[in-house]
């Protein structure tokens, strides 16, 4: 135990997602102005929700959360990737790559809880509309919120335990552009197979299962349609193909990395990339493009911050 204390790692080196110099330029340039976007874009969606009482549903409610969301978790990965572009050698500490861990899989898996909770939002305001009110109050809703940072603060707490429990003696290079459990646990000087299991096992059940419930309750959607008017479809598929756009883009890379055993495939990287920079992205642009009342009510707040400043000049 002396000996592992002694030689314990107190810091990782990234390889990054390439080691081309002109190629990792190019990349900071494009992931800066998406990170730029992804803050500005989900900052406006919280800020117009806030501002404009008619949006004060439970609906655009779990947005706003999806935005904060989504600020929170391309801001745990991304900076440290852009620094990594501009730097020789890629490092962090031992205690940031945990904490770092341990925000990545909160974010991700509030969001996936919420994208869930969207969803059966929908499925009742469609399938049961009479009951609507009494069933998604605002209180209700509050209540979802707190529950799903509760079982993402568990989930992450499971997740960071599993790895720091581990001993780290060497090697201390993760072949990634962050610190996530399956890459930092394959370089404890230990058997970490029973872990990896139990790693995999634990985020890849989440993933899946909030998959399968997400899916299930769109089928059933789809099937209720049949009794709605020809506006009433147009505004409910319009709706729901949005959310499950988001829904594809963010549990397709979460099922394919946390549904199997440990590996070494490079695409890894790439698949990663989805979840962490360009999902946060996409959700702004999804929900505002495709929603009317959205871009209505940013117009409005645009319009009173000119006559607001134009008040003062």
């Amino acid at each position: 135990m002396d000996t592992l204390n002694q030689t314990r790692v107190t810091e990782f080196v990234f390889l990054g997602l390439t080691d081309n110099w002109v190629l990792e330029r190019i990349l900071f340039m494009g992931f800066s102005v998406t990170y730029g976007l992804t803050l500005l874009g989900n900052s406006l969606i919280i800020v117009t929700i806030v501002l404009t009482a008619r949006l004060h549903t439970p609906m655009y409610f779990f947005l706003s959360n999806l935005s904060f969301i989504d600020i929170c978790h391309s801001s745990v990965t991304v900076p440290k990737m852009l620094e990594g572009f501009l730097l020789e050698r890629k490092t962090i500490s031992y205690d940031n790559c945990i904490a770092q861990l341990f925000f990545l899989h909160l974010f991700a898996c509030a969001e996936i809880f919420l994208l869930t909770i969207m969803a059966y939002d929908r499925y009742v305001a469609i399938c049961n509309p009479l009951h609507y009110p009494n069933v998604m109050n605002m209180k209700v809703c509050v209540q979802l919120v707190f529950a799903l940072w509760v079982g993402g603060t568990i989930h992450s707490l499971v997740q960071a335990f599993l790895t720091i429990r581990l001993p780290y003696c060497g090697p201390n290079i993760i072949d990634s552009y962050f610190c996530d459990a399956p890459p930092v646990i394959k370089l404890a000087c230990t058997d970490t197979y029973l872990t990896g299991m139990l790693i995999v096992s634990n985020s890849g059940t989440i993933s899946l299962t909030c998959f399968l419930a997400l899916v299930a309750s769109y089928t059933v959607i789809l099937v209720s349609l049949r009794k709605q008017s020809a506006e009433g479809r147009r505004k409910a598929l319009s709706t729901c193909s949005a959310h499950f756009l988001v829904v594809v883009f963010l549990f397709g890379p979460c099922i394919f990395l946390y549904t199997r055993p440990n590996s070494s495939y490079s695409i890894d990287k790439v698949v990663s990339v989805f979840y962490t920079v360009i999902t946060p992205l996409l959700n702004p642009l999804i929900y505002t493009l495709r929603n009317e009342e959205v871009k209505s009510a940013m117009k409005q707040v645009r319009q009173r911050q000119v006559i607001f400043m134009k008040s003062f000049t």
